[in-house]
């Protein structure tokens, strides 16, 4: 097995850690791209119930994955999980294109979400493991570009294939298997105590992720025992209060990315805009949040993640808030949903940011998993909302309202978050 690089890091990982990342942007995007010709065509039974439910079970498989096999990479190992979790993802969406009715189309979708779920957790928890210190913000953040790339990609790919269906979902789980060989021998393993070295070894002291003696050998012989983990942990002090905001926080963060991607062009034609301008605007959107990934790191890593997360999402709840006005010139309407890009999906970024901070090593697969996982119940609440409110025809500007007070709400949960907390395992405070 490959070992963490003791000298000069390998630019492997991050590279492969941004391609997983670009796996979850074609899942975000993939549905949407097809469903309209599978209503359309009626192929495998669809119509708009069968669509909504495929959707809605793909969510809730990722919400699963994250919650329940994420936190498997802090007992075997980050590289393992990845690898397995590529893998099966990558199978299950080719089977999708061989599915003979919407059951098993859904079904399929859900198997695949398990996977992809638990992908993002472990490639952020294993990106932090390998990072240099005082690079969380950047490093979270910059991998997260690759979400955002495989989305973008994903609908270009879209326009040239579609209505071809099913060749979508083959070229998305033929790209996973192509990933695979590269992880399994590119990827070194960044957990100490998956390949455990004697205490004061030369591959000891030049790891980066290391475990406090007494959370690793308990009786002070050269022999590490590993601790078990779990969400149990997350319930004992003084992680509740922590993991409770950081819940919140997710739930919203994910409600606004998921409700503006699916509603943006219906919102802005409820508001009297052009179909095209929405259209337009949802690409602009997505062009912010790439731009402010990497600023929000940059800022991060040099003011604290606290500070900046807060100011993320208070920021959100403003341009949200400004949406709710017609704005009739066309460059500052552009200019206002850029920057409300900016803010509202570095957001989310910047809250798994602080939790690979927060968190121990050997716990931070875990706290990521339950981030992500709750975060995917806002995934699927935000665009239900959002749709209830477009059926009531008071989308607008009752829509923007919404989604500004799902901003406030995250500052608030947010700020309730201690600076910094005693670990369990060390007595050693971790401040951002």
């Amino acid at each position: 097995m490959p070992t963490m690089p003791s000298a000069r890091r390998s630019q492997w990982p991050v590279w492969l850690c941004w391609l997983a990342m670009v796996l979850d942007g074609f899942d975000l995007v993939v549905l949407g791209t097809v469903i309209p010709t599978l209503i359309k065509t009626g192929e495998l039974g669809f119509d708009a119930f069968g669509a909504t439910f495929a959707a809605t079970i793909s969510l809730v498989g990722v919400g699963l994955g994250a919650l329940f096999i994420a936190p498997l990479s802090d007992k075997f190992g980050r590289r393992k999980l990845l690898i397995a979790c590529v893998g099966s993802f990558s199978l299950f969406t080719i089977g999708v294109a061989f599915a003979p009715n919407v059951a098993v189309f859904s079904l399929l979708r859900m198997l695949a979400g398990l996977g992809l779920g638990a992908c993002l957790p472990a490639a952020l928890a294993y990106i932090n493991d390998y990072a240099p210190a005082g690079s969380a913000g950047k490093s979270t953040t910059r991998t997260m570009t690759g979400y955002h790339v495989g989305a973008v990609a994903t609908a270009l790919l879209a326009i040239f294939i579609v209505p071809n269906w099913r060749l979508m979902f083959v070229i998305g789980g033929v790209a996973g298997l192509a990933l695979l060989p590269f992880l399994w021998a590119k990827l070194p393993e960044s957990l100490p105590e998956v390949a455990p070295a004697k205490a004061g070894s030369a591959e000891a002291g030049n790891r980066k992720v290391t475990e406090p003696a007494n959370a690793t050998n308990a009786v002070g012989s050269s022999t590490a025992t590993k601790p078990k983990t779990g969400f149990r942990d997350l319930l004992q002090k003084p992680y509740p209060k922590v993991a409770v905001g950081i819940g919140i926080a997710s739930f919203m963060g994910l409600l606004l990315v998921y409700g503006l991607n699916t509603w943006l062009p219906q919102l802005m034609a409820a508001a009297g805009y052009p179909v095209s301008t929405g259209l337009t605007l949802l690409l602009v959107l997505n062009l912010g949040a790439v731009a402010g990934l990497f600023l929000a790191g940059i800022l991060a890593d040099k003011h604290g993640t606290k500070k900046i997360v807060l100011m993320w999402f208070g920021l959100s709840a403003v341009f949200l808030a400004i949406l709710s006005v017609k704005i009739q010139n066309e460059f500052l309407l552009n200019a206002a949903v850029f920057v409300t890009g900016v803010f509202v999906f570095s957001s989310q970024v910047l809250v798994y940011a602080w939790v690979s901070q927060l968190f121990p090593p050997r716990l931070r697969g875990t706290a990521l998993g339950f981030a992500a996982g709750v975060g995917r119940l806002g995934a699927i609440v935000g665009p239900a909302v959002t749709g209830t409110l477009v059926a009531a025809n008071i989308a607008y500007p009752a829509g923007f309202y919404v989604f500004a007070a799902a901003g406030l709400l995250a500052v608030a949960a947010l700020f309730l978050v201690p600076h910094a907390v005693k670990t369990a395992d060390a007595g050693v405070p971790i401040e951002q």
